[in-house]
Formats: structure tokens, sequence, C-alpha cells
């Protein structure tokens, strides 16, 4: 029976880049707390969080992993994360599970993609944040310089709270203790600094520590939570996860430094209007308290051969027991929490409770989904926590099956693919006729293509898919149509007259009634929009659908017998039409800001790839590693094939993430050849 209580939880997310040990560390924090007897390897595949067949295939991280030991009388939950850029969308989701990400630094590559971007989303949620730096038993290693890296890097505000010493055989607690000799620096000065960091929170702190000179690290419980909270500090621990050198004192400092749920900042609930319309949402703030209502938020489904779909959360407020009646969001119809489980990797280790901090999970209830938010009280069904800003899924293939007759499996399996990874988009083109699916990137792709073969044996075919243009107006025009048709019986009437005007890049669509005294029944305004929509929807040009337009439907005239939906329907999508011709429209291309991973030596030949394919090279980051980060925006329809491009500049040593950008006008070259492929249907 699970008899600790919420102060006795703590949550840390392990996250950082790929390589960086942070699956041998989680291994290693579990082997040293007594939970396993023996730590395994990802070289022999028997570690507990790298269970997927694929990622041990392929020796390295693709989903989000949750475990959990207990050691000192605490329970430490530990949520190991993917490194790729690819994998990002898993990682990111561990973020509305914890209180702190651990973030975990190569010492010998120094700061990486992976890591700089997860400390940037941690400090957005308004999470603790603390710094790993993993492999010191390495050779030739600088570690006062990368200390120094992380400081300029993330600010001053990291700071060491042990260091290593004897040639890293072993560390140096630097905030409890002052004395010793360490490979750099100095346990006083660096728990003087701690102390300075941590007093400042507090100024009637700050003016005893003034007087006294010193004060107790025992006393500065509350101003270090504080402090960990407001980002004014980023605590820094050496470990080595192979030797397991630091692995200790690091489990100690989880246990003694870090938040438990009640001390943390509060998660980024907010209730709204309706479940689909967050635009006037309000923030909602839970209490830990296991005698509230429930309040779970589900941050990770999984979609097992043999047990069906697990859905896990973390519980926020409220106690959850196998009797316990919850609902899934708005829905009215509750399902009974039943076999309740912690997870231990892919081991599920049943428990009769879960109070506030807890990360527990259920089985197969269907109707559960990623973000979704479980609750006792019908009264809670608007509550939502703030969603997580995932990378836009910009890298797509188009897919069908190998076999005719597939297409209905073909239908499941992404369905079961995209509900438990949340950066994965799969859409159908009806203008392409193309189930296309999109991801970060192309490792991405060919995970998820691995799955569909191994898991639910299924083999498709892919090609790369037809750019998502989009079409927009240039300058305001005006439309009219009169839909009038007499088929002997009842006819169909309806008149509209209305405006265009182009809207700034990214506005979307704006629809707007200015229609006066009645011209235009008002049960008939949205059959207008509706038919305005249907022509935005074709084109004006190429065939692509329209955005950042506003049309104002102005007039109108109705007949008393003969006006139908139907007719405003059609009247329209035709004025739209006439408006639009008169409109200069044009084509629009995506842009995508691409970060680029390429050894300083081949910089000078992706730069000048970039500029061929007209990219625009925006800034370059050098790292200790000797790879350098180029960041740059290029339209994504000239990146079809960079994946390849890129391994043949680097000898296969680059990588790259794109991220989705803006829309801007295509060359008008480019407009005239498609606007040449563009054949329009009768209707058009």
């Amino acid at each position: 029976m699970n008899t600790y209580s919420t102060e006795d939880i703590r949550t840390i997310a392990v996250v950082g880049h790929a390589g960086a040990g942070k699956t041998t560390l989680v291994e290693a924090l579990l082997y040293k707390t007594g939970m396993i007897n023996t730590p395994g390897s990802v070289e022999k595949g028997n570690t507990v969080c790298d269970y997927d067949p694929l990622e041990k295939i392929h020796l390295h991280t693709q989903k989000l992993a949750v475990t959990h030991t207990d050691y000192k009388n605490t329970r430490l939950y530990l949520l190991d994360t993917p490194g790729y850029p690819d994998f990002m969308g898993q990682a990111l989701c561990a973020l509305d599970a914890v209180e702190t990400v651990a973030v975990v630094v190569n010492a010998a590559n120094g700061i990486e993609f992976t890591s700089n971007r997860m400390m940037q989303w941690a400090e957005a949620r308004g999470l603790c944040r603390m710094i790993i730096v993993n492999k010191i038993d390495g050779e030739n290693l600088n570690l006062p310089e990368l200390m120094q890296e992380i400081r300029e890097t993330f600010g001053q505000e990291c700071l060491p709270i042990n260091l290593p010493a004897d040639k890293a055989t072993r560390v140096v607690d630097c905030f409890f203790n002052e004395n010793g000799k360490t490979d750099f620096s100095s346990p006083a000065e660096a728990h003087r600094a701690l102390i300075d960091q941590v007093v400042e929170v507090d100024e009637a702190l700050m003016t005893q520590y003034l007087e006294q000179g010193d004060i107790a690290p025992e006393a500065l419980h509350a101003p270090f939570e504080e402090a960990l909270r407001n980002g004014h500090l980023v605590p820094v621990c050496f470990v080595s996860a192979r030797t397991g050198v630091g692995v200790p004192e690091l489990a100690d400092a989880f246990v003694k430094l870090l938040p438990n749920p009640k001390e943390g900042n509060p998660p980024l609930f907010e209730r709204w209007p309706s479940n689909a319309e967050r635009k006037n949402a309000v923030p909602f703030r839970s209490e830990p308290d296991a005698t509230k209502h429930v309040l779970a938020h589900v941050f990770k489904v999984e979609m097992d051969p043999y047990v069906g779909k697990i859905s896990v959360f973390r519980v926020h407020q409220g106690m959850i027991t196998p009797d316990t009646q919850l609902f899934i969001g708005e829905s009215r119809k509750p399902f009974k929490a039943g076999h309740l489980f912690t997870l231990q990797g892919k081991q599920h280790v049943p428990v009769n409770r879960c109070i506030p901090g807890d990360i527990c999970a259920v089985a197969k209830v269907e109707e559960i989904e990623f973000d979704a938010v479980l609750h006792d009280a019908p009264e809670d069904d608007h509550i939502h926590l703030k969603p997580l800003d995932f990378p836009h899924a910009v890298f797509g293939l188009a897919i069908a099956p190998k076999r005719r007759g597939d297409e209905h499996k073909l239908s499941e399996v992404l369905h079961k693919l995209e509900a438990e990874d949340p950066a994965l988009d799969v859409e159908y083109d009806p203008s392409t006729h193309e189930e296309v699916m999109r991801g970060l990137g192309e490792l991405h792709l060919q995970r998820v293509l691995e799955k569909m073969q191994q898991q639910y044996k299924l083999e498709v075919d892919t090609h790369p898919p037809k750019i998502p243009y989009r079409e927009t107006i240039t300058t305001p025009a005006e439309g009219h149509h009169r839909h009038k048709k007499q088929t002997g019986g009842a006819g169909q009437f309806g008149e509209v007259f209305l405006r265009i005007e182009p809207l700034s890049r990214g506005a979307g669509f704006e629809f707007v009634d200015e229609v006066k005294g009645g011209a235009i029944p008002g049960q008939f305004i949205p059959a207008v929009e509706k038919g305005v929509r249907q022509a935005m929807e074709a084109g004006a040009v190429a065939g692509y659908p329209m955005q950042d337009v506003r049309v104002i439907v102005y007039d109108g005239k109705a007949h008393p017998v003969d006006s139908k939906e139907v007719a405003f329907v059609a009247a329209g999508k035709k004025a739209f039409q006439d408006a639009a011709a008169k409109a200069r429209p044009i084509v629009l291309e995506p842009v995508v800001n691409i970060e680029i991973s390429v050894p300083e030596s081949n910089i000078g030949d992706v730069t000048g790839d970039l500029s061929a394919r007209r990219g625009q090279v925006t800034g370059t980051a050098p790292s200790r590693s000797g790879m350098t980060t180029v960041s740059a925006r290029a339209p994504l329809a000239e990146l079809s094939s960079y994946h390849s491009r890129l391994k043949s500049l680097t000898a296969g040593r680059g990588s790259y993430t794109l991220a989705f950008s803006h829309y801007e006008p295509v060359a008008p070259h480019i407009q005239q050849q498609l606007m040449a492929q563009y054949k329009p249907g009768s209707e058009d």
C-alpha cells in the first residue's frame, strides 16, 4: 500500500539532447535507490525505460517512459524522454506531469539543440529547472569551461550544488557543505554563491544575512524553493551515470532540494466557456489537496499490443481509488477507475489510491484521449490544461496500403498512431485524394512506418505529398450574384452583395454581417457564409484553399416564397468568386524555420546549398563539440529531398529540424506554373 503523502512526492522530467545519457542516468538512479537489482544498458536493450522493440533495435529512446522509486521515505517519479528533435513531441508531454525539469548535458559535447529548447519550454511552462552534467568521467574534458558556457547560455542563476573531485571519481556537496577540495573552484566559493542567490528572494532574510554574515542551509528551504519557482536559481549537479559517481548525491538533491507538489508552481489549468472555445479562457487554480474534487490530466496515451489503450495521468487535485467514478472532459457518462496502476517502464504496478502528485494509469478506457482532464464533478467539465505549444508537423508523406482491401485497416492503424503521438498529424486532402501523415522529421515518420509494419503487420506505399500551398487576395473588391432557379414548382432565389478585403498574413478568415433592414433574413446569413467558405476552399486561381481574407456581406434580396438556404449558399459562393477574381489573387507558399547541426568544416557547403534553395540564413551558433547550429528560413517546397542532400554534404554527420514559420507569396514564375497546372471542375 502506498502510504506516503503528497509532501513526500517529487516528480522530475529527465530531458536533454540525444546521447546525453538520460536513459542510463535513470537506470543508475533506479539501481542506486534499490528499485532494481542490476542496472541495464541501452546497448544490451535491457533498460527499464527503453522497452519498445524499436528502441531496442535502434538503441535510443523514442517515446516518453515513466518510472518510479522510493528513496529515503520519498516517492520519486522519473520521466525519461527522447533526445532527438524528431521525437520532441514525446519529450514535451512530460512537462505537464512534473514540478521539475532536469536537463541532462553531455560533458563532452556541451549544450546542444534539444537541451537548449527544453530549457526554454520548461521556463515558459513555469517549471523549476536544474541541469545535470553527465559523463564527467570522459577524457580531455574542460568542466570549468563547460560551467562557464552553461552560465553564459542559460544565465548567471545557474550555480553548482556539487562539484567533481579527485579526477571525477567522486563529487563534493557545496550547499550543505563548504569544506574539501574539488577539481575546480572550491566548495566554499560555490556555497557562498548559492547562499547569496537564495537570500535575494527574501528581503528580511537578506537583511539578516548581511547582519549575521551566514545562514544555515537547513534554514533556507522555503526561499530555496521560491528561488527555484521564480527561475532565480537553476542548480547544477555533476554525475557519471556509467560509473555511478554523483548518482546517490543526485538522488539526495532530489529529496532535499526539489519541490513537492505543494511547493512547485501550480499547473496551468484554465476554465473555458465551452469545450471547443479557448478564446475567453480564465485561469483556474487547482489545489494539491486529496479532499477536494478530483482533477487529473492525461499526458500520455499508449497502444499496448497486449493490454490495449493505456492512459497515463498526473493527479493534481483530489484522490482516485478503484471505486472512483470519473468523467472525461465534457462527457456526461462516467467510468469507474477500476484497475489502477503506476508504471515501471512497461511493468504495471497495481495501486489502491492516487493522491495529488501521483502519476498513475488506467487501461482499456477507449474514450480517454491525450490531454483530457479527468474529474469527478460535472461542474468541472470545462477545465483544461493550457495547451502545449508543440512544434508544427511539417515533414509529410502521402501514404496508401500496398494491398487492396487494406484501406480500412490503414485508417484504424493511423488513428491509433495519431492517438499516442501528439506530434503526428494525419489528414486527408480532398483536392489531391491523398492520405498524408505529417511529423517532425524524416526519422520521426520512418519510425512510424516501421511500427506499422512490425506491430500492426501493415505494409504501405509512400511518396512526398503535394506542397500545401494557399491563396489569398491583395486588394479589396466587391462581388455580387443573384441565384434564381425555376423548376416548375417552388423556385430558388437568393441575392448577395459582399466586399472582400485582405487581412494580415496568418490572420485566417473573418466573416462580417453588415446587412441592414433584413435585406437578407437572419436565418440565411449562415448559408451565405457556408457558400463563401466553399468558394474559399476551392481557391481562386490555382485550386488551393484561401486564407487571410475578410468577407463583409452588406446587402442582398430575398423572396418570401422561393428563398431557401441552398439558394443563399449558391449566391454567397458565386458572389465571393466574383469578388475574388477582381481582387488580384495570389498563391502563398509555406516557409519553415530550419535549424541544422553541421560540422564546422561544412558550414560553407550547407549555407551555399540553402541559398540555392531560396533559403536565408539567420544565424549561426558554434558549440564546444565542433558542431555549429545554422538557423535559416526556406520555402518548404525546396526541402523535399533535403535529408539526402544534407547527408551527402556532411558525410552523414548533419541533422536538422523544421518548424513552420509563415506563408508568403510565391515567385511570379512559380505562380504561373501552378495556375497552368490547375484544372478546375465544371462547377468552377
